[in-house]
């Protein structure tokens, strides 16, 4: 499936993908309007929300409730370096979490399939080509 990048003005750069209209901007330090998040925003933010999923599923085969679970995740950035050094995920449990499921948990957590894809990166490949607008 494609997904379709639009410009709608300033530094703002949209997606449309499976029926959703992702909308992002740049901070004003870097030229944007702060009106969305950024790109790499998302790229953080898929990290956690699939971690998420991972816990909440885990929690829901087992019966058990998600009142005190808590999902952070931390990036780590070293001068000079682009991108992150290091991404923490923190799951964090109640006392009454049964300790049997402390290490499943984690488990769980680490089969993330954005952090898989991360972990085995797939091939980039960009195509830059001039689209003949007389044929449309």
């Amino acid at each position: 499936m494609d997904l379709k990048i639009s410009f709608p003005g300033g530094a703002r750069v949209d997606a449309e993908y499976k029926g959703f209209l992702v909308r992002t901007d740049q901070p004003v330090k870097a030229g944007g309007n702060n009106a969305a998040p950024a790109p790499f925003d998302y790229f953080v933010a898929s990290i956690g929300t699939c971690a998420g999923i991972y816990v909440l599923n885990f929690l829901k085969q087992r019966g058990l409730s998600t009142e005190g679970v808590r999902v952070t995740v931390t990036t780590v950035r070293e001068p000079g370096r682009v991108g992150l050094a290091e991404i923490v995920t923190r799951v964090g449990l109640p006392a009454s979490f049964p300790h049997k499921y402390r290490n499943a948990i984690q488990r769980a957590v680490d089969l993330c399939t954005v952090k898989q894809q991360i972990l085995n990166p797939p091939r980039f490949t960009t195509v830059v080509h001039i689209d003949d607008m007389a044929a449309a």
